[in-house]
Parts: C-alpha cells; structure tokens; sequence
C-alpha cells in the first residue's frame, strides 16, 4: 500500500482517537476476572455489539471460563481466504479492583486493570474494522474475530477452537499487548510447560527407627538439583522448581513430597529435550517410588519462514506511518504460540505501555492510534503466494 491510503488512514483514526479511548474505557470498567464466568458477559456484550454494528456475524461459544466469541462478516465471499484477529478479554484482576485502581485518562495516557492486558488491544482491533468499513477499504483477505475468555488460565478451553480457525486462516494477528514502551512486536515467544513431581516413601519414627523409612523429602532433594541442573541460559531455556511440599512432622521420616516445576523453553527441538528429560527422572533413594506428570502446555511461537515474512512486511509497512519497528522475545506465552504451528503469525500488536498484571498497568492513546493503522495497512494486504512453513 503506497503512502496516500497510510496517511489517509492514519487521518482517519487520529480523528477518532477520543472514540477509541472511550470505547477502552468501557471495556476497562466491564471487570472481567478470568476465574468468574458471570463477569465475561458485559465486556464481551460491548465487543459483540461493535462487531454487529460494522456488519458482522457474532457467536457466543459456550463455555466454563465464560464462553468466547467468534465472528465474521455478514456479507462475505464463501470460500474465500480468511485473516485471523485474536484476543482475549479476561484478565488477572479480580472483581472490586477498580474501587483502589480506577480507570483514569490523563496526559495521554490510560490507567487501569486490563487496559494494557490486553482490553487496548481489543479497541485497536474494533477501530481497525471500523476504519475500513468508513474509509471503504475492502481487505483482500477477509477478516474474522476469536475472542477468548480464558487466556490467562492457559486458554484450555478455547484452544481447540483456535487450533481450527488457525488452520483454515492465511495468517494471525494476536492484539497482545507490545513487549514493553518501546513497543516491540513480538516474533518469538517460549513454550510454556507444567510438571509435578511426586515422592512416595515410606514413614517411620525419626528417632527410635529412622532406617526402617525412605525419606520422600530426601530423594526430592536430589530431583531438584536435577531440574535445575537442566537450566541452560545461553540456549535460553529456564527449568524452576516454583513449589513444594511434604512430610508429616519433624519426628516423622517423611513419607511424600511434591514439587511443582515451570519450564521456558526458545524452540519445539529444546521442548522435546526438557521433557525427556524431566519423564525420564529416577529416584536414587531406596525404598522410594517416583510419579512425574504434566507436559508442555504450549509450544514455541519460533522464527519460521512464513512468521519472518509478515514481520518484514509489518516493518515496511511501519515506514510508510513513520513508525520504526523493532521487535523482541516473549517470555510468557499467548495464543499466538498456538496459531503459529498452523500459519503465519504476528504477536505484540496491541497498546504501547507497561504494567501487565501490576498496579501500574497503563497505555499511551497516542501509540493506540498508531498500532491502529498498522493493523489496519496489515489487514489490507494480499493473500499469501508461498505458504512455505
């Protein structure tokens, strides 16, 4: 797209910044705790009506989180190929936060619990569709909405659908928030895995007949040097034993114990290392038995071919709104961890701010505007040629 439709764009939504920090504010009061169902429905009610209003089917999937959302164009051309926008509307604060952290809009900038976290995100994504729809652009890959209500608990419930819209889309834009103020895109994320390891052993009196037991407590001692041994930062992978627990009482050889174990890891090959790794753990203590379960809950959004070719073109694309930029890798992971297996992904194009999942979350309006017409310039873009992986 050459300069003139940028600008025009860039226009058009600078015209509307005061309606999009509006339409955050709403989402932002619409509390949306990700452990109370109920509370899903108003801020999804919001989002379900804006769709509709720019001509869109909307779906309410059931579900124990508080449902998701999906839709598509009302009028729109079958079989033709589809663009993913994917984001989710729960957050990490519970309900009554906004009574000690309110919604503020000051200097340019919004405070509140979600607004970066990404509620942000989900007003850039509406004004996106809302400025095509006045500017009359029509994408040439049609755009369709996942919104989610269980992201931050791990998405298990939502998962399977976005693995089939993942499948059937020619590539993904995830409105998480940018990696920190600068803004960075996110073109790596790391996988994400869960283990437990569980001792059993066997009790006896820690004084009178200490030998007749198998300490549990012990032999997790040596596992957990184990894991940690497993940490390698110049491949970036991160192996932390978070929790334990065990043991009857002082005077009591400790019959079990359990440690709960977090895994970070840059690539699909390091996930399957790590976890042939941890199943494959023995005990070294007589007398003790060994149960180690999990596994990796979501895997490496990596570099591929098809994700560096949209970053490239979201960089070019940049140029033409005079914005520079950069981007970076992810710790946490997202969905976008999930759509990138299937097709092309770009993650980190939500708000510019700070503050996820701290008192101080905030986004700048300005930067709003900003990754508001670079989704826009990205969702104008032609269908994929090579779909090489």
């Amino acid at each position: 797209m050459d300069a003139v439709p940028a600008h025009r764009v860039s226009d058009y939504l600078h015209r509307h910044q005061p309606a999009m920090v509006e339409f955050l504010e709403c989402l932002a009061l619409a509390e949306s705790p990700s452990l109370q169902p109920g509370a899903q429905d108003e801020v999804l009610d919001i989002i379900s009506g804006a769709l509709v209003e720019l001509g869109y089917a909307v779906r309410r999937l059931p579900g124990s989180s508080g449902g998701h959302l999906y839709a598509r164009p009302r009028l729109r051309e079958r079989r033709a190929p589809v663009q993913l926008l994917l984001g989710h509307c729960d957050t990490v604060w519970p309900l009554g936060t906004l009574v000690e952290m309110p919604v503020e809009v000051a200097d340019g900038v919004i405070r509140g619990p979600g607004v970066y976290d990404m509620k942000g995100g989900l007003a850039q994504m509406v004004f996106a569709l809302r400025a095509l729809e006045d500017l009359g652009l029509k994408p040439p890959v049609t755009p369709v909405v996942f919104v989610n209500s269980d992201e931050e608990v791990g998405s298990r419930e939502s998962t399977r659908h976005i693995r089939r819209l993942a499948r059937l889309a020619e590539r993904a834009f995830v409105l998480e928030p940018s990696l920190g103020p600068s803004g960075k895109l996110k073109t790596v994320r790391k996988g994400v895995g869960r283990f437990s390891v569980s001792v059993e052993g066997e009790a006896a009196h820690a004084g009178l007949d200490p030998e007749a037991g198998a300490s549990a407590i012990l032999e997790l001692s040596y596992l957990i040097q184990a894991l940690f041994a497993l940490n390698d930062p110049e491949r970036g992978t991160t192996v932390n034993v978070g929790t334990i627990d065990g043991g009857l009482s002082p005077n009591v050889v400790a019959p079990q114990s359990k440690a709960v174990v977090d895994v970070r890891v840059p690539t699909r090959e390091e996930a399957r290392r790590v976890e042939e790794e941890i199943m494959g753990l023995k005990p070294v203590t007589p007398g003790v038995t060994l149960r180690v379960e999990g596994g990796m809950g979501r895997l490496p959004m990596e570099r591929t071919p098809r994700n560096r070719r949209l970053w490239q073109r979201a960089r070019e694309l940049g140029g033409a709104l005079d914005l520079r930029l950069e981007e970076g890798v992810a710790g946490g992971a997202s969905d976008g961890n999930t759509t990138s297996l299937f097709t092309a992904t770009l993650d980190g194009l939500g708000a510019v701010g700070d503050g996820a999942h701290a008192r101080h979350e905030f986004v700048y309006a300005d930067a709003m505007v900003e990754r508001c017409a670079l989704l826009v310039l990205l969702l104008m873009e032609p269908p994929i040629v090579d779909g090489a992986a």
